[in-house]
């Protein structure tokens, strides 16, 4: 018993402090947990629709957890969370739904090649012009294409919306809340539409890992969220952008196997 139980936690650990590790990146930037934890699983050989599934599985609990903290720590603009989260749902379902009848993964490396770019400017900025807080126009849009995009590609919802949304001069911290509290139901809707195409048997026990970690660090990310000061935070953002997308244009490449 204890044997078998050792090589079941030896197994599984190592997915626990990626999903940890995954979401303090993402409670206190707004990106990366699906990022991380897809790149992982497609790495293990699981196909493109199963890895997303079982990420989405895990981020339903860990976004719900991140949502409650952002929402305690006054993190979210619930006017921006308004304008948000239908065409995001929108975008999930509909990418969700091509996901598990397409493979989806021929438009990846074209828009790594854009976040990687939008990186490097947010980076720029963040080093030579104080942020100036401006009401985002372009939001509808962003949400719909941000929500297809996550579905598809097992993550980028925060990569896509976060990332443009600070660019058109929305507060970081509150930009990084509402971006992380919209993607719970997101990524609810995305899950429950895999649910319905492809069965119970798209959530691993890979899956179980991931959520252990991500439901841990949650409440820590939030935190962060709120204590550091802008201008880092567009560094941060604009860094772990940049490098991410350079991974997946380095493996597209065929320099990273």
């Amino acid at each position: 018993m204890i044997d078998t139980l050792s090589v079941h936690l030896g197994d599984i650990l190592p997915f626990i402090l990626v999903g940890f590790g995954a979401q303090m990146v993402d409670g206190a930037l707004g990106m990366a947990y699906g990022v991380i934890s897809s790149t992982l699983l497609l790495a293990l050989g699981v196909p493109p629709s199963r890895a997303s599934a079982s990420v989405h599985a895990a981020e339903t609990f860990t976004t719900g957890v991140s949502a409650i903290s952002h929402i305690a720590h006054r993190n979210v603009d619930w006017k921006l969370f308004a304008r948000l989260i239908i065409p995001g749902v929108i975008g999930g379902v509909s990418g969700a739904y091509l996901l598990s009848n397409v493979d989806g993964s021929y438009i990846k490396p074209f828009v790594q090649i854009y976040l990687a770019s939008i990186g490097v400017y947010l980076i720029w900025r963040g080093l030579h012009f104080p942020p100036q807080k401006r009401d985002p126009k372009w939001v509808g849009p962003l949400g719909l294409i941000g929500g297809f995009m996550d579905a598809t590609g097992g993550g980028g919802w925060g990569p896509v919306v976060t990332s443009n949304l600070l660019i058109q001069g929305s507060s970081p911290r509150h930009t990084i809340g509402t971006v992380n509290t919209v993607e719970f139901i997101l990524t609810l809707s995305i899950s429950i539409t895999f649910l319905l195409h492809l069965g119970w048997e798209t959530f691993t026990t890979y899956t179980v890992g991931l959520l252990i970690g991500g439901v841990i660090a949650a409440p820590f990310g939030a935190m962060l969220a709120r204590h550091v000061a802008p201008r880092t935070l567009f560094i941060a953002v604009g860094t772990i952008l940049s490098l991410t997308s350079a991974f997946g244009i380095a493996k597209w490449l065929g320099y990273i196997g």
